[in-house]
């Protein structure tokens, strides 16, 4: 191999490195959601790495100082705007309020260079199709345009209806192409031998399942890769609740039933103590 490919390679093998080690120092960002300065700075580095790699910037060590230079000034300044209100304000910009109280801020609007179809666009992204329904929105530094709906358009929630939900965690991928993982088991305290038993009485045999989770509740949904087979999914905690239900159910008409007023006063109450238990369960159960 001629000596210039061999160098080629060689700067190529340790820009690679070297980038990866500046993104993982950079830390973890969403191009997305950057500002246009960072999106810039990012540019810039890499472009530099490249035309390192590529021997179009002939003296190396200028090219490293000006990459780590670059790279350095970046950092910086994401720790100065870390400490500085003012200085995070000038480096990544201020929010523009788009709309306010209702309506639309048009001298905003013209500082952003947007017009009146694009706000809408943006608004129809998050769900907001009507304009009226609207009470406040904003483009943020990266942007990205934020909406608050009007009270009376909000979707509601169990919050506002005074229920009581049972709260949730992450679903545990325990199957994945039809090979089971241990550790996501053992996360929600289970087993081999739980999971062949739930897949035995759902009729299912392990390697026809593409995916299978276990939720904060301990049901097991899965996906078999043989979508013409219908798979009736677990209601455990349905069916607890319809026992508990029909022994609250039968007491009753025990008490109803009985002559003994002792024993209906008796009825009675533990049919009461249920419905009290039912009520306290019924957003773990039925939620």
């Amino acid at each position: 191999m001629q000596n210039w490919a061999i160098s080629l390679l060689l700067r190529t093998i340790i820009l690679f490195l070297l980038t990866l080690v500046i993104v993982r120092v950079i830390g973890k960002v969403n191009l997305a959601k950057v500002t246009p300065f960072k999106f810039v700075s990012y540019i810039v580095i890499a472009v530099i790495a490249a035309s390192i790699s590529l021997g179009l910037i002939q003296n190396i060590a200028f090219g490293f100082i000006v990459l780590a230079t670059w790279v350095l000034l970046s950092l910086a300044l994401d720790y100065l705007s870390l400490r500085s209100k003012l200085i995070h304000d000038f480096v990544n910009g201020r929010e523009t309020i788009l709309m306010k109280d209702g309506k639309v801020m048009e001298e905003n609007l013209m500082d952003v260079r947007y017009t009146g179809e694009e706000l809408l666009r943006e608004l129809r992204s998050k769900n907001a199709f009507n304009l009226a329904d609207v009470e406040f929105a904003v483009m943020e530094s990266t942007g990205e345009v934020n909406v608050l709906l009007k009270s009376d358009k909000k979707p509601v929630t169990s919050h506002d209806l005074q229920r009581k939900v049972a709260p949730l965690s992450e679903p545990e991928t325990v199957i994945l192409d039809g090979n089971i993982l241990d550790e996501s088991l053992k996360n929600r305290g289970l087993d081999r031998e739980w999971l062949k038993v739930q897949l035995s009485g759902l009729g299912v045999s392990l390697d026809n399942v593409f995916i299978g989770q276990v939720d904060s509740s301990g049901d097991l949904f899965i996906d078999i890769f043989d979508d013409s087979i219908q798979i009736t999914q677990p209601q455990v905690k349905e069916l607890l609740y319809a026992s508990i239900s029909k022994v609250q159910s039968d007491l009753l008409t025990f008490s109803l039933e009985t002559d003994d007023l002792k024993m209906r006063k008796m009825y009675s109450n533990n049919a009461n103590q249920i419905k009290k238990m039912m009520d306290k369960l019924e957003p773990y159960l039925l939620r």
